[in-house]
């Protein structure tokens, strides 16, 4: 039996190999590797996409959850709320400003960020919450927009595994004051390094993270804030744009093996992420639970399949921030799914081979 791993980024560019070159030699030919006509006319695809007014790239989708929180006005001595289940960039894009991420618990179904904790958690220096469309799956934007509307508080999605996904037919992407993509290798749309955008409807946000992403000037050497150089590279846009025209596809394919992992596992011991029906989701990442995570890992690779774990440390138990003071049991329905997670195969171009052996052995694990 071949071996079938986590993902498979091979097939793709190979795949598709002819297009990647073509458009990565127009960049070398113009020489337009930093910023420029290519990263400009990915932003144009990918804010049409997402059906969003404005998308600014930039190098990394922890860059664009810190320009996001400076434009939005975040700084030293402010609050925000992020899910303690997340990976940890989120909280990152809080505290490279000055200010504290507070982490608050997810569900127990649907491991997104939960709104019936957020109350508790606001003070008179929150400014705003940031929502995580966490594995690919929306979180609950109507209730987190409820409190936050209550309390005069910004939204921010998180959207860095979420691309194509819809919360009540709505796309992430349109939904927050400003959203925030990343484009690293494994990503549903990936570029050949580092990327990421920042997405908005007001133009006075897009003006602002332009301005920050370009060493903080609107003219060349003038500058008129302390900006920072996380401009999106021309061959990464080159790039992307091709990956764009491939995403609806891949989605689809995404959505197909993730409703046949639902559907077709049932072994009891396995328990999967709750999809209400409101949501749209695209399965970037499959994450089950299971009694004993190590020993369902284990069992997985002595059958040559890969698997691995998103998170095992939830963030508000991570060293960084241990001056906070979260203790264990602070954030249960999010260290329950730390000590138990384990993200099976799934990527585009799996075989149906594969995809049927990946389910037979999850129904036969421990059913012997």
């Amino acid at each position: 039996m071949a071996h079938i791993k986590r993902i498979d980024l091979t097939r793709d560019v190979e795949a598709h190999a002819e297009a990647y070159r073509k458009a990565i030699e127009n960049v070398c030919k113009e020489t337009a590797f930093s910023g420029g006509k290519y990263a400009d006319a990915f932003d144009k695809e990918f804010a049409a996409y997402v059906g969003s007014k404005f998308a600014s790239g930039v190098n990394n989708g922890t860059s664009a959850l810190h320009l996001a929180m400076l434009a939005l006005g975040v700084g030293p001595g402010d609050e925000v709320i992020v899910p303690a289940n997340t990976y940890i960039a989120t909280a990152w894009g809080v505290s490279y400003t000055g200010a504290t991420p507070v982490f608050a618990d997810c569900t127990p179904d649907t491991w997104e960020i939960d709104p019936s904790v957020l109350e508790a958690k606001i003070t008179e220096k929150t400014k705003g919450i940031i929502g995580v469309h966490l594995y690919g799956q929306p979180f609950d934007y109507a209730g987190v927009r409820k409190i936050a509307d209550r309390h005069g508080l910004f939204v921010v999605e998180d959207c860095a595994q979420a691309h194509g996904a819809k919360f009540e037919d709505r796309n992430v992407g349109t939904m927050g004051d400003l959203a925030c993509f990343s484009f690293y290798p494994g990503k549903n749309l990936y570029a050949f390094g580092e990327g990421g955008s920042v997405t908005c409807q007001e133009e006075k946000y897009y003006k602002h993270i332009d301005r920050l992403k370009n060493q903080g000037c609107d003219v060349r050497y003038y500058h008129d804030e302390i900006g920072y150089n996380y401009r999106l590279e021309g061959l990464q846009g080159a790039v992307l744009s091709v990956s764009l025209k491939y995403l609806p596809e891949w989605t689809k394919r995404r959505q197909e093996i993730g409703h046949r992992y639902l559907k077709e596992i049932t072994n009891p011991l396995i328990t999967m992420q709750r999809h209400p029906e409101n949501t749209t989701p695209v399965f970037h990442l499959f994450v089950i639970t299971v009694p004993d995570h190590e020993d369902f890992i284990r069992y997985m690779a002595e059958n040559d399949v890969e698997c691995n774990m998103h998170y095992p440390v939830p963030c508000h138990l991570q060293k960084a921030y241990a001056n906070l003071g979260y203790q264990p049991g602070d954030c249960p329905n999010a260290e329950y799914l730390a000590a138990h997670c384990v993200t099976l195969p799934l990527f585009p171009e799996m075989r149906e081979d594969e995809i049927a052996r990946v389910i037979d052995l999850c129904n036969a694990y421990r059913q012997a």
